[in-house]
């Protein structure tokens, strides 16, 4: 009885991510390049992958994703497959990871390699697809790979990844107060000062990329 409720909070916790993450999509909009914007919806999506797994959260990526489809977005099906290829890349490898090692350089370096995995596949999805929903010729999408396409999944996923280590303690802390989820789900560990060393050293690392890119400095 008792794991069956522990079950029902689990889903509960699901859903409310999942929530949480569309209302990103449908709030936080932010053009970077083109007609690219960030929205940091696979912030939450990877603090669920953390809490329950890669599959959880691929599952929650397809979720949202439909979600986006049938209220704001305006790719269509395409889009739709092309969120939730990037979002499952990101969020499915980083779970992955840190389900194998449950500490802090576990979430790093799966974060990492969610970051660079989600790059390199949307930089062979883009042009593969872009063409078809954006209607241009596949030369111009070509050209766009590394100036346009591999630069905004970088900012993305690197961004989203510093949100994600400096949120997902206080997340699964606030959860285990309100009895959403069972301690057995939790780290034990203490927060430590390197967490907030290592987030710091890469935004300030983002933004001078950021400003080199845009011709600034």
């Amino acid at each position: 009885m008792q794991n069956t409720s522990w079950r029902l909070r689990r889903l509960c916790v699901m859903a409310l991510l999942c929530a949480m993450a569309f209302a990103a999509v449908a709030l936080i909009r932010i053009p970077v390049v083109a007609f690219l914007k960030y929205e940091p919806k696979d912030v939450l999506l990877v603090i669920g992958g953390f809490l329950f797994g890669p599959l959880a959260g691929g599952l929650m990526a397809a979720v949202v994703a439909l979600i986006e489809l049938v209220t704001v977005s305006d790719t269509g099906l395409i889009g739709c497959m092309m969120n939730v290829l990037s979002s499952c890349l990101f969020v499915c490898s980083a779970a992955a990871i840190y389900r194998r090692r449950k500490n802090l350089s576990g979430a790093v370096i799966g974060l990492i390699i969610g970051a660079l995995a989600a790059t390199a596949g949307m930089l062979l999805w883009n042009y593969l697809v872009t063409p078809l929903y954006m209607e241009l010729p596949r030369q111009a999408v070509a050209e766009m790979l590394l100036p346009v396409f591999l630069t905004f999944n970088l900012f993305k996923t690197a961004l989203n990844s510093v949100l994600a280590l400096l949120l997902y303690k206080p997340a699964t802390k606030a959860l285990r107060a309100s009895r959403l989820l069972p301690p057995a789900e939790i780290s034990a560990a203490k927060p430590r000062r390197s967490v907030w060393i290592i987030a710091l050293f890469s935004l300030l690392t983002m933004v001078v990329i950021l400003l080199v890119w845009r011709g600034i400095i």
